[in-house]
Parts: C-alpha cells; sequence; structure tokens
C-alpha cells in the first residue's frame, strides 16, 4: 500500500511575477492577486485562481519557495 500525503491548502496573494513552464513547454506567469495554493506533494504545488476558480496550474514547489522568498509571493494563513 503506498502512502499519500494529505494536501495542504493554503490562502495567498500573488504580488510579484511567478514564472513557471507550463506543460506545453511555454513560460507563463501566474496573474496578480488572490489564490490558492495546494501542496500536492514535497514536489508540486496546485495553484488556483480567477473569479471563481477556474484557472489553476500545478508548478515544482521551488518556484513556490522562490517567489516566496522573493515576496512575490504571500501565504496569508
Amino acid at each position: 500500500m503506498v502512502s499519500r500525503m494529505a494536501s495542504i491548502t493554503h490562502t495567498a496573494r500573488v504580488t510579484g511575477p511567478v514564472r513557471y513552464v507550463s506543460p506545453q513547454g511555454k513560460t507563463e506567469t501566474l496573474p496578480l492577486g488572490p489564490c490558492l495554493v495546494e501542496l500536492v506533494d514535497e514536489r508540486l504545488a496546485d495553484i488556483v485562481w480567477g473569479h471563481a476558480g477556474e484557472e489553476s496550474a500545478v508548478v515544482p514547489m521551488k518556484v513556490i519557495e522562490n517567489a516566496e522568498m522573493n515576496g512575490d509571493l504571500v501565504l496569508l494563513d
């Protein structure tokens, strides 16, 4: 049996450019404003944004960590 890490979700705000590479290989930038950050596992996070949460992107945790260190992503809880 494979154990699975329970996901943890944080409310957050993108305050500066947070860039990631999409599955299609294109560099994308998360929009400024509120979002949810769901920690999927130790390597990946799912970022959800939009008026009704209709947009999302899976990004490496390194992107999240760097954005936090630079002040471009602020976890609010």
